[in-house]
């Protein structure tokens, strides 16, 4: 029971008892699933549910689109290939607060992120900014950027910043949620393990720190299903040290 409390807390109270029984097993702790589940129980611990995912983007119409290069298939096979980027909204005592990421598909990693107090183009870029400062993409690695119809992404600022990084645009072309189902999944887990949870927000200043603290054990901790039930950044890791061993097998 302590141990299945130390992980809980140390993932900051999200997880239920698939991950916390998952996180024991990277850990060497043999243990039953089902008694993880029980204890659990018992001790009153229990992990975030999902609400309903709610949209804040809104389309123009107006404006020329890409096209869409991604056609609801959110995959990648190597970092810095497709990029996914919508934002969320966080209500605090200050007034409302958006919250942009970008998320290198591959292994789900967020490589950008901004929280501003205005829907204007400009916060989405600063987030821009960040991932294209963080990953430092090669203009001809064929970088797919892909988002929702929402104004601020199609807008002429942010279509220059694209093309002068050497990415390429991509926009959802039916104008629905599944348009951008990646982006919108990460919005509502930290929305969840997040913002619902430590609800009421005074200030941004309180919930630019949280999104800091969650984002680094989002990529650096948080165990991701579709990518095998490890953390972002391992399966980063495991891509390339997978190809040094290749290099190094070519050579001999």
């Amino acid at each position: 029971m302590p141990q299945i409390e130390r992980v809980w807390q140390a993932n900051m109270q999200v997880y239920g008892a698939d991950k916390v029984w998952r996180q024991l097993g990277r850990e060497g702790t043999a243990v039953a699933r089902c008694t993880v589940e029980r204890l659990m129980r018992r001790q009153g611990l229990r992990g975030v549910m999902r609400g309903k995912v709610v949209r804040t983007t809104i389309g123009d119409s107006k404006a020329a689109c890409p096209l869409d290069r991604v056609n609801r298939q959110f995959k990648a096979d190597r970092p810095n290939q497709l990029w996914v980027s919508d934002f969320t909204y966080v209500s605090t005592w200050q007034g409302w607060l958006y919250v942009a990421f970008v998320i290198d598909v591959f292994a789900r990693r967020i490589v950008g992120w901004r929280v501003s107090s205005s829907m204007r183009t400009d916060f989405v870029l600063d987030a821009l900014e960040q991932a294209l400062y963080a990953r430092q993409p090669e203009r001809d690695s064929s970088l797919v950027h892909h988002s929702d119809r929402g104004s601020q992404y199609v807008s002429i600022r942010y279509s220059e910043r694209l093309a002068e990084a050497g990415v390429e645009p991509s926009v959802g072309s039916k104008g629905d949620s599944y348009d951008n189902a990646l982006a919108e999944t990460i919005n509502g887990l930290y929305k969840a393990e997040l913002i619902h949870r430590r609800a009421p927000w005074k200030t941004k200043e309180s919930v630019e720190l949280a999104t800091l603290e969650w984002v680094a054990w989002f990529n650096n901790h948080r165990l991701l299903e579709p990518i095998g039930y490890i953390p972002p950044a391992e399966a980063e890791a495991n891509y390339y040290r997978q190809l040094a061993n290749q290099a190094v097998a070519v050579a001999v």
